[in-house]
């Protein structure tokens, strides 16, 4: 293909906001694209004044909940080994530095700690599940002081 018709095309994808083409012509195919950075756009729902005003004593209530997060990609386990009692148990009291579970990264267990204490409310993974990176692993509600 000839560097003018390559200029052509070019053109051609600039006077019609295109990011990519291909063309075959004479058993010969190119395929031109841009390098273009998408543009993020994040629509925001409409905030009910109303809302705003009024909260129900579960919606209080749910703002006082603490997460304990993954901080690793890995394996969750509730005990230290098959068939051993789980660290901690729903409706447990744990204070900051209990260890409460173990994420196996690469084959390393990390006994992972709590920095928060307060009563184990809920656990939303399954032993033996993979973790992402910032997944809950426990909600915990702080006691009242």
């Amino acid at each position: 293909m000839e560097i003018n018709k390559l200029k052509d095309f070019i053109k051609f994808m600039d006077d019609n906001n295109l990011c990519e083409l291909e063309i075959e012509e004479e058993g010969k195919r190119i395929r031109l694209k841009k390098n273009v950075h998408e543009q993020v756009v994040s629509i925001s729902p409409a905030v009910n004044p109303e809302k705003l005003v009024k909260e129900t004593p579960k919606e209080k209530e749910k703002e006082n909940i603490l997460e304990i997060k993954s901080p690793m990609v890995g394996t969750f386990y509730r005990a230290p080994s098959p068939g051993a009692k789980p660290y901690v148990d729903i409706g447990e009291i744990i204070k900051p530095g209990d260890v409460v579970c173990i994420i196996e990264a690469m084959k390393l267990m990390n006994e992972i700690k709590a920095e928060v204490g307060g009563e184990v409310i809920g656990i939303p993974v399954n032993n033996s599940e993979p973790v992402e990176f910032g997944q809950t692993l426990f909600t915990i509600r702080p006691l009242q002081q």
